[in-house]
């Protein structure tokens, strides 16, 4: 027996406009559509990214320090630039050192400090990784370059308004 596919979010939609009306619907709607669009990007870097021995959050660490001046970051101020808890950095660096992209390293202005530093492979696997993803509009077919600029406005307007900008 064949299942057929729905539009999971439209039958949201519907039930949201059942039980609380129409006037939470455009918020609904754009909150869960983001949510599902993140989770389908994801999966697909991740499947672009896995013949490169990364998955997208790892390659985004090693990508900041690919383009960091000393391509190396105290742990600390990675975990800031990428955003995420110590724990999840400490998690990406673990990943990246077993792949060989990245080593850690004391920092000799600090001992109290752990760098995490890039090493040759890592800047290969980059280099390689990014040149895939830029020849694949970083997995965003079917969206128009119109369409990512409208996403990237509206989100830029978002980020703005949550950091005080």
């Amino acid at each position: 027996m064949e299942v057929a596919s729905r539009d999971v979010i439209a039958e949201a939609v519907h039930q949201w406009s059942t039980h609380w009306g129409k006037a939470p619907l455009a918020s609904m709607e754009a909150v869960t559509s983001l949510m599902r669009a993140q989770q389908i990007l994801l999966q697909r870097l991740n499947g672009l990214l896995r013949e490169h021995d990364l998955t997208f959050p790892r390659y985004e660490a090693l990508m900041i320090l690919y383009l960091s001046r000393r391509g190396a970051l105290p742990l600390g101020k990675l975990g800031e630039r990428l955003q995420v808890h110590a724990t999840s950095v400490t998690n990406l660096i673990d990943g990246l050192e077993r792949a060989g992209f990245v080593r850690r390293a004391p920092d000799a202005s600090d001992r109290r400090t752990t760098l995490a530093v890039i090493t040759d492979a890592g800047r290969a696997a980059a280099a390689a990784a990014t040149a895939e993803l830029n020849e694949a509009r970083f997995c965003t077919e079917p969206l128009r370059r119109s369409d990512l600029e409208a996403i990237s406005g509206a989100l830029r307007r978002l980020r703005a308004a949550e950091d005080g900008f």
